[in-house]
């Protein structure tokens, strides 16, 4: 979300200093999942570090002139601690008390926990564990959405729920063991079915360097390399840092069968390489599950512009989902390879460039006389 757009959680999230229930503290305040817009750059809003995996948000934030950190933020066990910890909980529910829990480990003696969530998002629930964790809390409501906030605190009051709470995001294998996952990431406990249609149906053939965007943590990467053995180089984009920490374990062992790059990049904004091959599974709704096609669009047009000529995109989709027009707009082939279980798997073909005509030589009356004798 852009800095000028309305975000109503990052609104009433800052509503209690505004109206004077709280104060901002001199002396640093920490904000967890942060977002960039107006109420960050209000007069006194002195000392802040955010933190931010989310690319396009952390970008926001960057160009802002916060301080922010990305997927090298600090572990557990930093040992700095803050007077106020904000927080903009996920809606995956054990990655949000897990982040509840970091944020009061975050917390100097005697500082707050201030969070804010939607209410169609959970806010009851969200208000409810972060009390279950910490004791009484205080709430306003604005704008469809609830801020809550702690008494200051001195620690959790169930120190073993904290714990417990905090192991929650814990990196653990999923299904047959295979793959590496950690809650909040793209179907991070199962194998997502329109990824796993559209790798049973890469043709062996692909070949060259590769691109998947919009990677996850790394499987369809791994069914690549797996199905393809012509493929000698792989960059994986994907704008969750923390899916792309998981998909540098998931694809450790494919290390020495290609050349791998691993990009914590947006690709809405384009890629920096060309390809022979890209293979992905779009976005087509943004963090808060709105549903936006466009997203999916951009990253065919996308892809388009990084194909060499002649270079194949492999991609699934929710059969409702408009594509056609772009894809027609911007390859040269396009075809439905299947449908299935209200998925379509689709391969484009970037048209080679077209010859231009050849102008007639000018007429050479010396050689023509030469060839004459």
């Amino acid at each position: 979300m852009s800095a000028d757009s309305s975000d109503a959680a990052l609104e009433t999230l800052f509503l209690p200093f505004a109206d004077g229930r709280l104060v901002w503290p001199e002396a640093g305040v920490l904000f967890l999942r942060a977002r960039d817009g107006a109420p960050l750059r209000q007069p006194g809003r002195v000392g802040l570090v955010c933190e931010q995996s989310f690319k396009p948000d952390a970008d926001a934030l960057q160009r802002s002139g916060f301080e922010v950190r990305g997927v090298d933020a600090p572990s557990d066990g930093d040992s700095a601690r803050y007077p106020l910890v904000l927080v903009l909980p996920p809606r995956q529910r054990d990655e949000s008390r897990a982040l509840f829990a970091r944020a009061i480990a975050s917390t100097a003696p005697g500082g707050r926990v201030l969070a804010c969530v939607a209410n169609n998002e959970g806010a009851k629930s969200a208000e409810a564990d972060l009390r279950a964790l910490t004791g009484p809390v205080a709430n306003l409501t604005k704008h469809k959405c609830r801020a809550f906030w702690t008494a200051p605190l001195d620690g959790p009051a169930d120190p073993a729920l904290a714990a417990q709470w905090a192991a929650l995001d814990a990196v653990r294998p999923i299904g047959d063991g295979r793959f590496v996952s950690r809650p909040g990431v793209f179907a991070w406990d199962r194998i997502d079915p329109a990824s796993a249609l559209l790798a049973a149906h890469l043709p062996a053939d692909l070949a060259g360097r590769a691109a998947d965007l919009g990677a996850g943590f790394g499987y369809l990467s791994a069914e690549l390399l797996a199905r393809c053995p012509g493929i000698h180089a792989l960059d994986l984009y994907e704008a969750e840092g923390r899916a792309l920490q998981l998909a540098r374990q998931n694809l450790a062992a494919s290390e020495g069968r290609a050349q791998l790059g691993y990009h914590w990049h947006d690709v809405t904004g384009g890629l920096p390489d060309s390809y022979d091959v890209i293979v992905s599974n779009p976005p087509f709704h943004t963090q808060s599950r709105a549903d936006r096609p466009d997203i999916g669009r951009r990253f065919i047009a996308v892809a388009a512009q990084a194909l060499k000529p002649g270079g194949r995109l492999w991609m699934v989709a929710n059969r409702h989902l408009p594509y056609e027009s772009v894809l027609n707009d911007s390859f040269g082939a396009v075809r439905i390879v299947a449908q299935q279980d209200g998925f379509k798997i689709v391969e484009a073909i970037k048209a080679l460039p077209t010859r231009p005509e050849r102008a007639p030589k000018p007429f050479d009356r010396v050689a023509a006389r030469s060839q004459h004798r």
